[in-house]
């Protein structure tokens, strides 16, 4: 009996010093599945003749527009980005450079329609040529150079009061858009066709020269209610830039550089912004009062003329981008007028 003891003592003994037993491996997971990539095949034709420009072959899916601009620019280097406009059909809208190649409504082989939009020029370049030139040239005549008016009032001043402060009124217009072109404004489209400079920069260029032929004649009339008319007048011109200022910086803080969405403008907490309420685009509301108020201080014909024309213009545009915003958001305030609130 003791030795059969013995021995069970030193079999548990035994027992409770052995290893444990290695615990089981876990099974490799199977590789994944790599995703097949459907690469697209991009024709390109000419939007007239509809002759073959160019074949890509294995475009990827996540290509943008701009990046299939990019392409043809390659095989065509004086066509650059800027310059081509892409479309699915010939009568079609142009296609946005951001829109995704496997988002649109077409196959693996997809069809574009190019047309070339012609030489560019950058919409700051433009901005900066048309504000320069009526700066210059209104200055030009308020100095009287030679050839300009009669030889005896060559480099003489005016009399009148108020023909220096609308000099001064109207450089600083153009200085202010000058800055807000360089430091504010964030341009949602980036270029222009080249050839439309010249009728932008005659429009300007010409009014400011008829504008400045009358007001600095050495002939001209002052207001009819003098005194108590220009100030006025000026107290209008001054509210209208400082709000047309505030409306371009709060448009600027809505654009941010590194966001493409787009968002409804809304008044802040600058006073001057609080006619979002009421209207789409205050901008050009500001802008009219600004000459309104100018015309009221010259009561010159070639600025009322200038002020109802570029009224005209500004309503075709605020127009446009209310329809726009009606578009874009199910959200928009109903109160909203295009440009003059409760009436246009």
């Amino acid at each position: 009996m003791d030795a059969l003891a013995l021995e069970a003592k030193v079999a548990k003994s035994e027992s409770a010093t052995a290893p444990a037993p290695a615990p089981a491996k876990p099974r490799p997971k199977p590789p994944k599945k790599t995703k097949r990539i459907v690469y697209f095949e991009v024709e390109i034709l000419d939007i007239k003749t509809r002759e073959k420009l160019l074949l890509l072959d294995k475009v990827e899916p996540t290509a943008t527009i701009l990046d299939i601009k990019s392409m043809f620019h390659k095989s065509n280097p004086h066509w650059y980005p800027a310059r081509q406009s892409l479309r699915l059909d010939p009568k079609g809208k142009p296609l946005r450079d951001e829109e995704i190649l496997q988002e649109l409504p077409v196959g693996t082989t997809a069809t574009f329609y190019f047309r070339d939009l012609g030489a560019q020029i950058s919409w700051g370049t433009v901005f900066l040529i048309e504000c320069i030139g009526p700066l210059v040239i209104y200055l030009l005549f308020y100095f009287r150079l030679p050839l300009i008016y009669a030889p005896k009032y060559e480099f003489t001043d005016s009399k009148h009061l108020v023909v220096h402060i609308a000099c001064v009124c109207h450089s600083f217009h153009y200085m202010k858009r000058i800055v807000e072109t360089l430091f504010v404004h964030r341009l949602s489209h980036s270029t222009m066709p080249l050839r439309n400079i010249f009728k932008n920069c005659s429009y300007h260029w010409c009014f400011a020269a008829w504008m400045a032929y009358y007001i600095n004649h050495p002939l001209y009339t002052p207001p009819y209610y003098g005194e108590k008319q220009v100030k006025a007048a000026l107290a209008i011109f001054l509210f209208c830039q400082l709000g047309s200022f505030s409306i371009h910086m709060a448009l600027s803080n809505l654009k941010l550089p590194s966001c493409k969405i787009k968002k409804i403008p809304y008044p802040t907490k600058n006073p001057f912004t609080w006619i979002f309420a009421l209207v789409s685009c205050p901008n050009y509301t500001y802008e009219l009062g600004s000459w309104l108020g100018f015309t009221l201080m010259t009561q010159c014909v070639p600025v009322l003329f200038f002020t109802v024309v570029g009224f005209i213009q500004m309503t075709v545009w605020a127009k446009g981008k209310h329809r726009s915003y009606l578009k874009e958001f199910k959200e928009y305030p109903t109160l909203r007028s295009p440009i003059l609130p409760f009436i246009l």
